[in-house]
């Protein structure tokens, strides 16, 4: 069985509320096993034998009918995950001297070059970026509140996505995908 880590975009946001008992119970009812959740914002680890982008369509049309809005999926194999977790898009001491927390954005697909450059045009020694495969890393030199980075105009430029700190990222890397 492949393992897999699906990252959703939207959830438990507004008027949004889903548990993850019900989260974990939709997973199961479209044919993955093992099923496990991390943090009540839509992070959901499973096993399941099917080709990545099948599967994430089938996931976006069973949630959507099950949810009864779009729920965009960003699937990321064991593999994808533990280089997510194991890059280091900046340098230690600038990650450790930020009042913010490291970001990482987990796009469709890898960016054109032409969008990426557009993208990384936008970085500042006030906010950070890299991109590296299908992941933005954004190091924002405070909160995210607090910054003038326009995420919108870079979700033009790179398309959707759903941000989740490397923090994260790294304790479902470690808890779930270790071996």
């Amino acid at each position: 069985m492949s393992r897999y880590v699906a990252f959703l975009r939207g959830m438990n946001l507004g008027g949004r509320r889903i548990t993850n008992d019900e989260l974990r119970s939709h997973f199961e009812m479209l044919g993955c096993g093992a099923v496990a959740t991390f943090r009540a914002s839509g992070n959901v680890i499973f096993e399941k034998d099917e080709p990545p982008a099948e599967l994430t369509s089938r996931l976006e049309s069973g949630l959507a009918d099950a949810l009864g809005y779009e729920v965009p999926v960003f699937l990321r194999s064991a593999k994808e995950l533990r280089a997510i977790s194991a890059h280091e898009a900046f340098d230690a001491k600038l990650v450790d001297a930020s009042k913010g927390k490291l970001q990482v954005a987990l796009l469709v697909k890898k960016p054109p070059a032409a969008a990426a450059k557009q993208a990384l045009a936008k970085s500042t020694e006030a906010d950070r970026l890299a991109i590296e495969g299908r992941e933005l890393y954004w190091l924002p030199s405070g909160g995210i509140s607090e910054s003038v980075l326009d995420l919108n105009a870079l979700a033009v430029t790179l398309g959707t996505w759903t941000m989740r700190t490397k923090g994260t990222i790294d304790h479902v890397a470690a808890k779930h995908f270790s071996g």
